[in-house]
């Protein structure tokens, strides 16, 4: 079923991945946009869009705390699924040697042991003082939230943000040229459980389709650039067990 795939891979030079929430669906994190995603729920009277604003943020980090204590500061109760380890792997090899840009701040890419991760929406692996700009790591970011307290830095008494880029906020510059270069330099773009509605994530997959390079989407629903993918598939789950099968046959020869 995949073998037309296995073929692109096997003749292309640069491999770039980009990858979305589908992705930690499958570790049983909750997306955001699905019928039973984050952003289904209210959080009392209200949206969790509107607490993820920046300025939200700033005046009431008490609120936001309160809701991600249950959403995002639980990360140590999930692990890295098939894909982060196939992924992994196949960086091992060699391959995806333009690296992995992730939508997800789960850091679950990194736990899988990949090494080439720029996380476009930032991690919540560490956050840093809005005072003093030092910076804390989750599990102690995570002790205080689940002591239903608001995580303060130790050193000068400032608010401690997560490492993620709110609503309202900019991506960081680095990154995101980062990723611009590798998108126009790759030859084979794998899309992976991504809509490819959140801009400026979701515009890097184009700058590969004007170049002429081949665009593998695998991802549930549709996206815009379907009609200039190469390949499309919908279940990531089938994928990644025949992707996986596919590195452990390259393994042996």
């Amino acid at each position: 079923m995949y073998d037309e795939f296995f073929a692109l891979w096997e003749k292309s030079k640069r491999q770039v991945v980009l990858t979305g929430a589908g992705v930690s669906t499958l570790s049983g994190i909750p997306d955001f946009r699905s019928s039973d995603g984050l952003y289904s729920k209210d959080f009392g009277h209200m949206r969790v869009e509107d607490i993820l604003e920046i300025d939200f943020f700033k005046a009431h980090p008490d609120v936001f705390f309160s809701w991600a204590k249950d959403n995002w500061y639980n990360l140590e109760y999930f692990e890295p699924n098939i894909i982060h380890k196939t992924l992994k792997r196949a960086e091992d090899m060699g391959y995806v040697t333009e690296g992995i840009f992730t939508q997800n701040i789960d850091f679950m890419h990194e736990r899988a042991g990949s090494r080439k991760v720029y996380p476009l929406h930032g991690s919540l692996k560490r956050g840093y003082c809005m005072n003093c700009h030092s910076y804390h790591e989750y599990d102690e970011i995570s002790h205080l939230v689940h002591e239903n307290t608001v995580p303060i830095c130790s050193t000068c008494g400032g608010v401690i943000k997560p490492d993620i880029v709110f609503y309202g906020e900019p991506l960081e510059s680095s990154i995101l040229s980062r990723a611009e270069s590798a998108f126009y330099n790759a030859d084979l773009v794998l899309v992976l459980g991504t809509s490819l509605i959140v801009n400026p994530a979701a515009a890097l997959p184009y700058i590969s389709a004007r170049k002429g390079r081949d665009i593998v989407i695998v991802n549930r629903d549709d996206t815009y650039l379907d009609s200039y993918a190469k390949l499309r598939y919908r279940d990531l789950k089938s994928f990644f067990e025949s992707f996986s099968s596919f590195l452990d046959e390259k393994e042996k020869t």
